[in-house]
């Protein structure tokens, strides 16, 4: 199978309530990146191979996906679509699909209500709903001389052993759950892929979290898109040599540092099967 690029639309409303694509570091000091539509339909051009439109802050703010800007971008591009954010139950999901989106991702609702999660897949189908991981990486607390059943050791680029922690609300809110036990559970929700975000890496361009990629990768058959951290075409091919089977980027696309054919060609020469 082909190995997937695909651009992150990151949306937000400015103070007039006009939706605003952003990009930030580990979800904070958000600086505007450019217009959803128009991103969206410049991606399309590119050659993506999906786009993944985020309401980062409608679980936050306690409000609706901006439904509006997800059927103007359905209406221009002709590649997949997957929505998250504030997605909360199934008419959220049914208000989604209605706006065109190919996909629909749940995330701090999956968490605080699991049956969401195989009451949507039942509904919609297994195909369409995309589980989103956001996690942080846990050095601190993690004795390494007790084995706990509810944590999963990750060995670190340096040798140590970390867990990963779930967090939820754009990231604001840690929930003690380890990601890879998580991960494994939304699986057998049945869930068609997990997109994984390392809270750590978010708009660093320092590279994808690899351990942890990895060790969801290992840990469950579905799909894994990696996602924070994106800073050059070297780490996509990183996280794929890792077990990813997609690459989520934001950064290194808004601002022009690669297009997306570039990518596409520099993993192409390096063997990894892309669709050009």
């Amino acid at each position: 199978m082909t190995k997937r690029i695909i651009p992150c639309l990151d949306t937000t409303l400015d103070e007039h309530g006009r939706a605003i694509v952003v990009k930030g570091i580990e979800f904070e000091n958000l600086k505007y990146a450019g217009d959803p539509v128009e991103l969206a339909k410049r991606y399309d051009a590119q050659g993506a191979d999906e786009l993944v439109f985020l309401d980062i802050s409608a679980s936050y703010e306690r409000r609706d996906t901006m439904t509006s800007i997800v059927e103007r971008i359905a209406e221009q591009v002709s590649i997949p679509l997957s929505v998250g954010g504030g997605i909360k139950s199934i008419a959220d999901f049914e208000r989604v699909f209605d706006a065109g989106a190919d996909k629909a991702g749940i995330n701090t609702a999956g968490v605080k209500n699991p049956e969401l999660i195989r009451e949507a897949v039942e509904r919609f189908g297994t195909d369409r709903i995309v589980v989103a991981i956001d996690c942080k990486r846990r050095i601190e607390n993690m004795d390494l001389t007790t084995k706990r059943t509810d944590r999963t050791p990750v060995r670190l680029e340096d040798g140590r052993e970390a867990w990963y922690e779930v967090v939820i609300y754009g990231g604001r809110q840690p929930v003690g759950i380890d990601a890879v036990q998580w991960a494994k559970q939304v699986q057998a929700f049945g869930a068609a892929e997990i997109l994984l975000t390392s809270k750590d890496r978010d708009g660093t361009t320092a590279g994808y979290d690899i351990p942890i990629t990895r060790a969801i990768a290992e840990a469950v058959d579905i799909p894994v898109i990696a996602s924070g951290g994106a800073g050059d075409v070297e780490h996509m091919f990183v996280a794929f040599v890792n077990g990813a089977d997609a690459c989520l980027a934001a950064s290194i696309f808004h601002y022009g540092t690669y297009t997306v054919g570039e990518v596409k060609a520099y993993l192409r020469e390096k063997g990894i099967p892309v669709k050009l």
